[in-house]
């Protein structure tokens, strides 16, 4: 019996996008560099600290908001169709610092 358990928790975990945020490099080289690594349509580009300065003032809970939504150019979700709110922070984070 706790085998099963064992082995149900398992798949569970693993089966489950949401269990652990995907790392913040790996969302950006997949879904966010074609436009970040050159600013395309006023996109932040990587590590440009003094752009990014008065995004992340206003949270990353509102940055998320806004990739969800899209705004510009970025389409509602970036370009990441499998990202939580937890991925999109992630790379959030990994563009800005």
């Amino acid at each position: 019996m706790k085998k099963l358990l064992l082995m149900t928790a398992v798949a569970a975990l693993t089966l489950s996008s949401n269990a652990f945020a995907q790392d913040g490099k790996a969302v950006y080289d997949k879904a966010c560099q074609v436009c970040h690594s050159m600013g395309v349509a006023g996109a932040p580009k990587l590590k440009d600290a003094a752009a990014w300065e008065p995004r992340l003032a206003q949270g990353l809970d509102a940055l998320v908001g806004t990739v969800k939504t899209g705004k510009g150019a970025m389409p509602p979700g970036g370009m990441c169709t499998d990202c939580s709110d937890e991925d999109y922070k992630a790379a959030i984070e990994y563009m800005a610092k």
